[in-house]
């Protein structure tokens, strides 16, 4: 059992939310806007390119019992070698391959705008950018629109702009520091609160919808026509149960060194109750700001209840009696979303801090089959996705039901 007690390495908490990944892309051919193969492309965050799409489920019995993408899960170049932007993590269990051609243009980490991080990886951002490090998404997607029929653009941005990554640092900080007697709370914590400011809200909002309008540009410029291609705005998925619903008790370190959930009740439901419907409002209210002719907002909000990080419903693999991931019915009693993780992340594991708190590979393909359905055979639409009945489709994936 791995333990994650220690806060020097949550320093180190890479949650981000963005992450792409060019898997599908394929060299500039003869096909453009209305010829040829119907593409849908993504762009955006880590909550849509794949990010902890390698891990099926949680474990701390070891990485071989729920490696489900192995080493190469992030290798998005031509070859299958590499990636062809570093931490992008653009995984092959992505939810934009339902089928058609697709094309994963996202990025771990990105916000609206492009910029390089604070350990140096370029994240590319919903905009025009073109330098050394590389291109901003829009450009790349004007790009390949040119030369490919691309008839969806799906996105999901706006969680990093609010500081994601840090909101969860602080909460799994004050779990760690602070006793049961005498609980520190995240949600009041001046680090947290600055980002949900009426005027912060307002400022990101309007951020998110100028990187929409981007888009609507870069297919313009591709040579498209309003109303030719479809624009599908994700809202994200609440990835931790209210308090009441974590399986793990407040007392003593569990909750976060056997399950990876180190969040006190009280922050728990402050996050479903404040934080991610503050968050989607402003996605939901920037997509219709913009008013890009065939928008479709796709609500994630719920699609994973029942099968959240720590929620009472399911458990580690080994707490259900499972070895591997890929066990009958583990998709039904296992964790969609990857654990918080610490000090496992380093010294030779195969673990990426960045990968914590993000849709795991069951998790992903739950995601794909929204997405499958909300593409409808190319009569795109939006619509809430929840869980469907225990088991999956045809193609591998959990049921779910778009209404």
């Amino acid at each position: 059992m791995r333990a994650r007690r220690p806060l020097a390495l949550l320093s180190t908490l890479g949650l981000a939310l963005g992450l792409a990944t060019t898997t599908g892309l394929t060299p500039a051919h003869a096909d453009g806007p209305g010829v040829g193969t119907p593409y849908v492309v993504s762009v955006g965050d880590s909550y849509i390119s794949g990010e902890a799409g390698r891990w099926a489920g949680n474990t701390n019995t070891g990485e071989p019992y729920h490696d489900a993408g192995g080493s190469a899960a992030y290798f998005d170049n031509a070859s299958h070698t590499a990636e062809t932007i570093n931490r992008c993590h653009r995984s092959t269990a992505a939810e934009i391959f339902i089928g058609t051609g697709a094309a994963n243009l996202a990025c771990s980490g990105a916000q609206t705008s492009t910029f390089t991080d604070s350990n140096g990886y370029f994240k590319p951002g919903l905009d025009f950018y073109n330098g050394t490090g590389g291109q901003g998404q829009a450009l790349a997607l004007q790009g390949f629109a040119t030369s490919h029929n691309v008839k969806a653009v799906v996105v999901s941005i706006g969680g990093n702009n609010f500081g994601f990554a840090g909101i969860i640092q602080q909460c799994v900080t004050d779990f760690l520091g602070s006793p049961t007697w005498w609980k520190d709370y995240c949600n009041d914590d001046s680090s947290v609160t600055a980002n949900f400011t009426s005027a912060n809200v307002t400022t990101h909002t309007a951020n998110i919808k100028n990187g929409l309008l981007n888009l609507r540009t870069a297919m313009r410029n591709a040579g498209y026509a309003d109303g030719a291609w479809s624009l599908v705005v994700q809202t994200y998925e609440s990835p931790l149960p209210n308090g009441s619903g974590i399986r793990y008790s407040e007392s003593g370190y569990t909750r976060q060194n056997t399950g990876g959930c180190g969040f006190w009740n009280n922050d728990a439901n402050w996050a479903n109750a404040t934080a991610l419907p503050t968050i989607n409002n402003a996605v939901k209210n920037a997509a219709a700001q913009a008013g890009i002719a065939g928008t479709n907002v796709l609500d994630l909000s719920s699609a994973f209840n029942g099968r959240r990080l720590c929620e009472n419903t399911v458990g580690l693999l080994e707490e259900k009696g499972l070895t591997y991931w890929y066990q009958a019915g583990a998709s039904d009693v296992t964790e969609w979303v990857n654990q918080i993780r610490t000090v496992s992340a380093c010294c030779g594991s195969n673990y990426y801090i960045q990968e914590s708190f993000h849709p795991n590979y069951w998790g992903e393909l739950a995601l794909r089959n929204c997405l499958r359905q909300a593409w409808n055979g190319g009569a795109v639409k939006g619509g809430t996705c929840t869980r469907g009945a225990n088991g999956k489709n045809a193609y591998g994936e959990p049921n779910m039901t778009l209404s």
